[in-house]
């Protein structure tokens, strides 16, 4: 996601024009609610103006989104906090219990999901804290806080809602269809390189930034279905449009595998197919699709043409390379078409081929690794507050709370919380010199807004680059927390100081928590969903129902996508795993082709059989993880063999694709054993078998 919000904000040594916008739009959104905030007499008025700055983002559609599951996991917390407050009563450590069970649920939730709902999630956790904590033993007053927390946090969301959508908005709809714009773009520069044999390190780059770019399109969907009343369709239009775009690029990563022949037919079909590719990297426009459109047209008939022709020796090869450039045009063709429709806003025909499933990787073991330590880290600091009844206990442990929940689905939950630790340490002292010594000589909210807005709208300036949007964030709204803006500011330097602490000890806490706490062990995680790509390999060839391939793909490249910036950091290691991830997604796609062929009855029986025992015989050797390289050589030889004969048996051009699947599967086993053999990742290497080779 965060490709396409650059895509809006520069990086000069001088802010851009957008980021003075957002700047401003989130300033004035937040004055706006404060006075609201003073004029209905709330309890903590600066909560309505510390949610514009928690919800704000460049793009509206991210902030309706945010804003929406904020408000969502505000009032879930604030019934959980009522029901658990009037089952507990005044029982310390059942409410203690309960509460941080509740806390440990809504992180686990969160874990599972992603962002917009996984923030609604953990949100949900800690307003329970929030809103319960400092009424526990006051339960008449529980109600009121519920209601004030409540009615603060929608007035914040309704005026940031409202200043992102109609105040110089920059929306998700046109961050998606130049993102698509932009990634067509690259799709065919990276097609036409890897079909040419250019650069491997080059080509891995463009690769693993096509995959980044494709799951950020992906979450980018979510926001753009709530901007406009068009909402649903737009929402269908980008699902289908990025599940086209990773076919294509799953297609494409097999037909590098196939780029090597010295048939003339298929060099010059490639060259030719390479230059249109070319200039479409150099001049695609997603307002002008039927050109292209028309000459992949051209392309896909000539294709259709050469598959009735006989060939030389080379019958498998080159029936596998024409359909995979005819399933690469049909997909590119979907996914133009997808484009022009979500550009222009019409309506979508997603045609006789069924839409694109999109599914995500849940990592169950992550989501219980972290709801444990919610739950470890809110019982310790509730229980501490119990004991105690001091305030900055209270805050500290609400701060806990916080951390150890909404870091804690991050892909590095360490590194966010520091950079939070790092933005509260700096809001300190401005607050303290605005809130302490200036704002209580100055009363009234014009001098209020005079001496906040030259520290604000730099902060907000700073939360539009990605570079220092998590800092800056928590610089913005702990900023306000410690300001704690009244109509008559009060001289009260004991209480400031015990509020900043406790903040900072609770952040503290939580870094903590994440460090001692069952810390993050990323080979762990790597093993963990490269053994989920390998099952999933295994239920491909054994499962009676075949996969939808556009699903496969999907929840493939979203598991590869988590795993990359943890495999960079491994160097040579993560190099190795990210090539044996990635021929995974080529292992699979060649699977459910050979599935779909049995399934369709496309096959004689005899080999019909033979492919099905062949493909048990795989997921048996990947299920034992066998040690044994003798046995994977083994079953490379008899894929090989039994793709040669599948060609003897008919030449017809369905018999001859179930061929060239074997023979490539066969390539994939030889060309990444760890796959099989379950080989500690020092000890994978990229050709350990010297069998022939495709």
């Amino acid at each position: 996601m965060i490709q396409y919000i650059e895509k809006f904000v520069e990086h000069p040594a001088w802010p851009g024009r957008t980021a003075w916008v957002f700047a401003l739009r989130t300033n004035a959104a937040a004055l706006v609610a404060l006075m609201a905030a003073f004029a209905l007499n709330l309890q903590q008025s600066q909560w309505a103006m510390m949610t514009v700055f928690i919800v704000s983002q460049p793009i509206a559609g991210m902030v309706i989104s945010k804003g929406l599951f904020r408000l969502a996991g505000t009032l879930i917390g604030a019934l959980a906090a009522i029901g658990i407050t009037a089952a507990t009563g005044d029982i310390q450590w059942l409410f203690v219990v309960s509460i941080a069970l509740w806390v440990a649920l809504c992180t686990f939730a969160a874990s599972m999901l992603r962002n917009p709902e996984s923030y609604g999630a953990a949100l949900a956790g800690y307003t329970a804290v929030i809103i319960a904590l400092p009424a526990f033993g006051q339960s008449h007053l529980l109600v009121d806080v519920a209601y004030a927390r409540c009615a603060e946090i929608m007035l914040g969301i309704v005026c940031a809602g409202i200043a992102s959508r109609f105040f110089q908005p920059q929306l998700a709809r046109t961050a998606l269809v130049e993102g698509l714009e932009n990634c067509i773009a690259d799709l065919a520069r990276y097609t036409s390189d890897a079909i040419a044999g250019g650069d491997s390190a080059q080509l891995k780059t463009a690769h693993r930034k096509l995959i980044a770019d494709t799951q950020a399109l992906a979450a980018m969907r979510a926001h753009a279905r709530l901007e406009a009343p068009s909402l649903v369709t737009h929402g269908r239009h980008s699902r289908h449009t990025v599940g086209h775009l990773m076919s294509c690029l799953s297609i494409v990563n097999i037909l590098v595998a196939h780029r090597v022949s010295s048939d003339e037919t298929w060099r010059n079909l490639r060259d030719k197919l390479g230059k249109l590719l070319d200039v479409m990297a150099d001049d695609f426009k997603p307002d002008a699709t039927g050109p292209w459109l028309g000459k992949l047209d051209v392309f896909a008939a000539e294709i259709a043409e050469l598959k009735s022709k006989p060939w030389g020796d080379d019958r498998i090869g080159m029936m596998a390379r024409l359909t995979l450039l005819g399933e690469f045009i049909d997909s590119l063709k979907a996914t133009l078409d997808g484009l022009s429709a979500l550009g222009s806003r019409s309506q979508y025909i997603a045609g006789s081929r069924k839409p694109p499933a999109l599914p995500v990787y849940r990592d169950h073991n992550t989501a219980l690794v972290n709801a444990i330590r919610a739950i470890v880290a809110t019982t310790l600091m509730t229980a501490y507050w119990m004991q105690t009844k001091h305030s900055d206990a209270a805050a500290a442990a609400i701060i806990v709370a916080v951390v150890c929940s909404l870091f804690a689905s991050m892909p590095n939950p360490l590194q966010t919380s520091w950079g939070f630790f790092r933005g509260t340490l700096y809001a300190v002292p401005f607050a303290f010199i605005l809130s302490q010594l200036v704002l209580p000589h100055f009363p009234g909210l014009f001098w209020f807004a005079v001496f906040i807005i030259p520290v604000l709208v730099p902060a907000a300036i700073l939360m539009a680059d990605p570079r220092h949007v998590g800092p800056a964030t928590a610089f913005s709204i702990n900023f306000i927390v410690f300001l704690k803006p009244h109509e008559k500011m009060a001289f009260e330097p004991a209480i400031f100081m015990e509020t900043s602490l406790s903040v900072l000890i609770g952040v503290l806490i939580g870094i903590l928590v994440f460090i001692v706490v069952l810390p993050k062990r990323p080979l762990v995680t790597v093993n963990r969903m490269m053994n989920a790509l390998r099952t999933d390999i295994v239920r491909l060839c054994l499962r009676d129902r075949v996969p939808n391939a556009s699903a496969f793909n999907s929840l493939a490249y979203d598991r590869i996508n988590q795993l990359m910036p943890i495999l960079q950091a491994m160097r040579e290691t993560g190099e190795t795993l990210m090539d044996d991830a990635l021929s995974s997604v080529t292992l699979g796609a060649e699977i459910i082709r050979l599935r779909r062929l049995l399934l369709w009855g496309r096959l004689e029986h005899g080999i019909a059989d033979r492919v099905s025992e062949n493909l048990a015989q795989l997921a048996k050797i990947i299920s034992l993880q066998t040690q044994d390289p003798g046995l994977v050589a083994e079953y490379v030889a008899s894929a090989r063999s039994l793709a040669a004969d599948t060609a003897e048996v008919s030449d017809r051009p369905l018999v001859l694709q179930a061929a060239a699947s074997l023979r490539l599967i066969a390539v994939m086993i030889e060309d990444h054993p760890s796959l099989a053999l379950g080989m500690k990742p020092s000890e994978s290497k990229k050709g350990f078998f010297r069998l022939p080779s495709l």
